[in-house]
């Protein structure tokens, strides 16, 4: 049986990351970056496409246990036979020049034969390595890729079926170690590391990291955990977060809406900002704006929905036919279309974000104010346009709502500066007029007054849940009628189960695909919080507590959650989702523990 999403857990080196299922196999690893080509890719195909399991020899099944470390993101799995019972530690270190994968085995009681199997697969699973050994280690060579692997002198290593094979006893107080690293082929292999030295390093550092937040209200270990695990997202040497690290994991189990999410969004600036400095991350709040700064210089018109982790602005789709997808969800994509897309909310992001960091005293950049000018001047010519919209769907452009609230965004964030800032130069007059006629159209044409509710896109009856950011973002304050009748119209219309779906999928015409989806977890983080902004702070309350309960058992939440069968749907980790789950927390609960 495949495994399900939720069986995975995450490790990080902050550059790239692993997925490491309940059967105590890396089944997902791409090296050395996030959106690099992965070696073990055996979470969208089979065996043969890459993957390491260690375990006990006579483990058929699952661990009996396991659980990160506390306030870390080093994972402990435990696995108990009727020989005795071990314990692996996975962790990322973070790195001086090369990744590292450390594999540490642990024996807790008895004598227990431990079993590894190691079947690197380079380009997606597509490319066996040539395999020898060097200095008493094994080496795997194809094309631009090296991986060594090192593990204790007792722990001898042979090849059989093209995979490296390791068979070992630990008893109670024995351990054994496996570093698995990565360099450019044409270059020498970096200096090898202690693994012990690193998992030590690994806990304090996080532990000390950790110790920065600011939140101490309920929920505390929920947060703590989202927090590590966007900061596992974060690629370190450019500050860029991407929204999961995982392609082409499904939203419907066999279906086609299949996506590559290893990129950064400009969609998750404004909330990426807002976790980093509520939360006591002024460090990574600035990295991440420096980012965007970067992604988003030059000329407006050109301005992209997302980006690469260092800002590239290529990122070409195309589908990968040898990997049979997970639970044989097809295509499996590399690579994201949807960056040619025209999405205006974007720019509102970008302004929003742009004027958080700013009222929050970080430090500004000379050219900060000249780009946000060069934003705001063409999107006053431009706004009128249609476009995909935040969902980035497929089925041809319209005027979508939350857009048009976004384009308002934009121009608001600009007065205001304007209005706190008068050393700025900047047409405020022209600016105002602006806004107010943004402001004058939304409500005339998204508006349906006969159900009282805001409307997916002009004209249309359809709903979305990105309407419920509209007082968040303080285009109506939470009190407006309109405001509570479009929160009520969602929870009622978009409602499956209690959670809440982007939007109706019956209509194939919105986004251009064929099947359906689950629940979408930061529409229903968004809801607790407009249900909180309008009073209504029990149920709020309540809605968030039941959103908590579908972290998986190591604290992870994917994008998405179908609640007929019980399962996560979609790329997982999702940083979206996590970012909800922060944010909506520092709402309902940041007078009860932050600051």
């Amino acid at each position: 049986m495949h495994p399900r999403i939720e069986d995975y857990a995450l490790i990080s080196d902050e550059q790239t990351a692993a997925l490491i299922g309940k059967d105590g196999s890396v089944d997902w690893l791409c090296l050395p970056r996030f959106d690099s080509a992965a070696c073990f890719a055996r979470l969208l195909g089979d065996e043969d496409n890459g993957h390491w399991r260690i375990a006990p020899k006579h483990a058929k099944g699952l661990c009996s246990r396991r659980a990160y470390r506390p306030d870390t993101l080093v994972l402990d799995t435990e696995w108990e036979t009727e020989e005795g019972a071990i314990r692996v530690t996975d962790l990322m270190p973070q790195r001086d020049r090369a990744p590292d994968l450390v594999r540490v085995v642990e024996g807790l009681r008895g004598r227990v034969t431990v079993r590894s199997t190691l079947r690197l697969r380079f380009d997606y699973g597509s490319i066996v390595p040539w395999v020898r050994k060097s200095h008493g280690h094994r080496v795997a060579v194809a094309g631009p890729d090296s991986v060594w692997l090192r593990s204790d002198p007792a722990v001898p290593t042979w090849g059989e079926d093209f995979g490296t094979h390791s068979e070992f006893t630990v008893e109670e107080g024995e351990k054994v170690a496996f570093v698995l690293t990565w360099h450019p082929s044409h270059e020498p292999r970096p200096p090898m590391i202690d693994p012990y030295k690193a998992l030590h390093h690994s806990v304090r550092d996080w532990r000390k990291w950790v110790g920065h937040c600011r939140f101490d209200g309920p929920y505390r270990d929920a947060v703590v955990r989202s927090l590590i695990t966007l900061k596992a997202l974060t690629h370190r040497p450019t500050g860029g977060i991407v929204a999961a690290p995982t392609t082409s994991l499904p939203e419907e189990p066999g279906g086609v809406r299949n996506w590559d999410y290893r990129y950064c969004w400009l969609r998750d600036s404004t909330l990426t900002l807002n976790v980093g400095l509520s939360a006591g991350y002024r460090k990574e709040a600035e990295a991440w704006r420096d980012w965007l700064l970067r992604a988003v210089a030059g000329d407006p018109a050109d301005l992209q929905i997302m980006y690469g982790i260092a800002g590239e602005r290529r990122l070409p789709e195309f589908e990968v036919p040898w990997l049979s997808g997970f639970a044989d969800s097809v295509p499996v994509r590399i690579g994201n279309q949807a960056v040619e897309q025209l999405q205006l909310d974007v720019y509102g992001e970008v302004m929003d974000t742009l004027s958080l960091a700013r009222e929050a005293g970080l430090p500004t950049k000379p050219h900060m104010w000249a780009i946000q000018v060069a934003l705001v001047e063409w999107l006053r010519s431009a706004w009128r346009q249609p476009d995909e919209g935040l969902w980035e769907v497929r089925g041809g452009r319209r005027h979508f709502v939350h857009s048009k609230v976004m384009v308002w965004v934009a121009a608001d964030r600009a007065v205001r500066t304007l209005e706190r800032n008068p050393e700025l130069e900047g047409d405020l007059d022209g600016w105002r007029e602006f806004r107010d006629e943004v402001h004058r159209e939304v409500v005339e044409k998204g508006y349906d007054a006969e159900r009282n509710t805001f409307t997916q896109s002009y004209g249309s009856r359809e709903l979305d849940a990105a309407l419920l950011l509209i007082p968040r973002v303080g285009f109506l304050p939470p009190d407006d009628p309109r405001v509570i009748g479009t929160i009520d119209a969602i929870r009622t219309e978009l409602d499956h189960k209690g959670f809440l779906r982007r939007y109706s999928t019956d209509e194939a015409t919105v986004d251009g695909l064929p099947g359906s989806e689950g629940t979408f977890l930061a529409c229903s983080f968004w809801l607790a919080e407009a249900l909180h902004m309008t009073g209504r702070k029990q149920e709020a309350r309540e809605l968030f507590d039941r959103l908590v309960g579908l972290t998986n058992d190591v604290g992870l939440l994917a994008e998405e959650y179908d609640p007929v069968s019980g399962r996560q749907l979609g790329n997982f980790p999702q940083a979206f989702s996590h970012i909800g789950l922060v944010n909506t927390a520092l709402a309902l609960y940041g007078g009860d523990g932050a600051g």
